[in-house]
């Protein structure tokens, strides 16, 4: 779909303390990995697939036009850094995926007729309940 090794020479990884599991390890260390790309500014991707990502993604794009994502889940941080940009490929593939063109059906004759038998049953049982009127 795209190209892994040029997409990875785009990203810029910062490492930060995290909280969670770990006690006084996580004091110490950086595990906490953010990922930080510039989609506008890509080699991997056309014109259209960026305008794509632009739109899909925009929520997770800042003002400055960059695509942030952040794993902190275990104590290792090159653990962190596989999840993170495993997390990344995949927010991408789903923003490059091509929605299913809906196929137009109309109810068959049996389903029609189920559910005016169920009106009818439904409009009897209201009937039923009304006073009888003298």
């Amino acid at each position: 779909m795209f190209n892994t090794k040029v997409l990875y020479n785009e990203l810029q990884f910062q490492f930060a303390l995290s909280g969670g599991p770990g006690g006084q390890h996580v004091n110490k260390t950086e595990t906490k990995v953010i990922i930080t790309w510039h989609p506008s500014s890509s080699a991997v991707f056309s014109e259209s697939q960026k305008a794509l990502i632009q739109s899909k993604l925009a929520s997770r794009i800042n003002s400055e036009g960059e695509l942030k994502v952040s794993v902190a889940k275990t104590r290792s941080q090159l653990q962190n850094k596989k999840l993170a940009v495993a997390m990344l490929e995949d927010l991408l593939k789903k923003a490059l995926q091509k929605p299913k063109k809906r196929i137009k059906t109309k109810p068959s004759r049996s389903s029609k007729l189920k559910r005016l038998q169920k009106k009818k049953q439904h409009s009897d049982k209201k009937q039923l309940r009304k006073k009888p009127k003298l």
